[in-house]
């Protein structure tokens, strides 16, 4: 028997590397001399670079930024395969690095984001995967272009800093200055969400207020990602509403994609793309992945979508260790999923559930393998 391991992590308790651990010690338990290997696996969110650089034997690279306010930060991103970096906007520019009492999209920037993609750049990397996920900012990614060399003006011709509230006063546009290698480069962004830039369903209404925008504050970003969704069609030609998913992370998702030229894509199906997960699948009799809880929202982009849809592809079985069953869970059985397995053995709450993470799914990683035995004898 060989076993594949690939689950995402359960968020404040289990690593997947922890999560691989446990699985490994349940699979030769229950079938001695078994072949077992894992690899971490995340979605785009937090967790994408760790996972990507320990498949890839990778490393990752510590630069000096400006964060969300334009504090001096230090920020990292991977490199791997020579020609590639794979890089998370959280990590320039993520909502827990500006604390509660100042969250305001009004101040904050994505320039952060813009610095760590030129330094891959100027690295030579012309193969970039940006995770867009966690964002503090709505500044329509101005901060993130105007660290590449693009300049957004007012109407007297003054260079605007590329926060959140230089929307109103953006009138003009000047890329001559975009960084030279842009134009040699293949951008990925991993994007699960279709939100348009603007409107009730746009960047500042549906993800403002989590980063700290009053309804007053997000009235005023909303007038001006609209004067600069205009700018840029009457300067580009593109309609970015029209994009799906360039109200990401504040806008920077329809930035990426006018000035950089990005292809939008799945999280998910970036990460198994870089880590050539379906090489892996050679030879595999079954595939273990997993997530903290299991609903209908993980059909749409989460791990265990991704793996499945991969073993269902290659005919080869797959289940699902998890923390926690949620309304339409079983909506991933249509995604490769052949079950599901929840790690709470009985009635408790959600603390003790958390401090015994580790027993409870190392139980639940015997009982599948279990089971997985009986099913085998059942053939016999």
């Amino acid at each position: 028997m060989k076993f594949l391991f690939a689950s995402d992590s359960f968020k404040g308790t289990l690593s997947s590397e922890k999560i691989i651990e446990l699985l490994t010690d349940s699979a030769e338990s229950v079938f001695p001399g078994c072949e077992t290997f894992g690899v971490p696996v995340a979605d785009g969110g937090e967790g994408t670079v760790d996972a990507v650089i320990a498949v890839t034997k990778g490393t990752i690279k510590k630069v000096k930024v400006h964060g969300p306010l334009m504090e001096d930060a230090e920020a990292t991103y991977g490199e791997f395969n020579g020609d590639s970096a794979i890089i998370e906007m959280a990590a320039a520019s993520g909502l827990p690095m500006v604390p509660s009492d100042k969250r305001n999209p009004l101040n904050t920037t994505s320039y952060g984001t813009g610095e760590l993609i030129k330094d891959a750049l100027d690295s030579g990397y012309r193969k970039i995967s940006i995770a867009i996920g966690g964002s503090a900012t709505n500044d329509g990614g101005m901060g993130a272009m105007s660290a590449l060399g693009v300049k957004f003006m007012d109407a007297e011709g003054n260079v605007l800093s590329g926060v959140g509230s230089d929307l109103t006063k953006v009138a003009d546009i000047d890329m001559s200055g975009l960084h030279p290698a842009v134009k040699e480069t293949e951008f990925t962004v991993m994007c699960d969400v279709t939100n348009p830039l603007t409107g009730p369903d746009g960047a500042t209404y549906t993800f403002g207020k989590q980063k700290g925008g009053t309804p007053e504050i997000l009235d005023t970003l909303e007038a001006g990602m609209k004067k600069y969704a205009a700018l840029i069609l009457d300067k580009t030609g593109v309609d970015v509403d029209k994009v799906q998913g360039s109200g990401a992370a504040g806008g920077l998702g329809a930035a990426f994609k006018v000035f950089l030229n990005a292809n939008m894509k799945s999280g998910i199906e970036t990460v198994l793309d870089l880590i050539e997960f379906d090489k892996l699948l050679e030879g595999v009799d079954m595939v273990v992945t997993g997530e903290g809880r299991i609903d209908w929202q993980s059909a749409f982009g989460k791990v265990p979508s991704g793996i499945g849809m991969r073993c269902k592809k290659h005919g080869i079985p797959a289940i699902a260790i998890v923390g926690g069953m949620g309304k339409g869970a079983d909506k991933i059985f249509e995604f490769g999923i052949d079950s599901i397995i929840p790690t709470i053995n009985g009635a408790m709450d959600i603390e003790e559930a958390l401090d015994r993470a580790v027993e409870l799914y190392q139980g639940a990683a015997d009982r599948a393998f279990r089971m997985v035995r009986v099913g085998m004898n059942i053939q016999k």
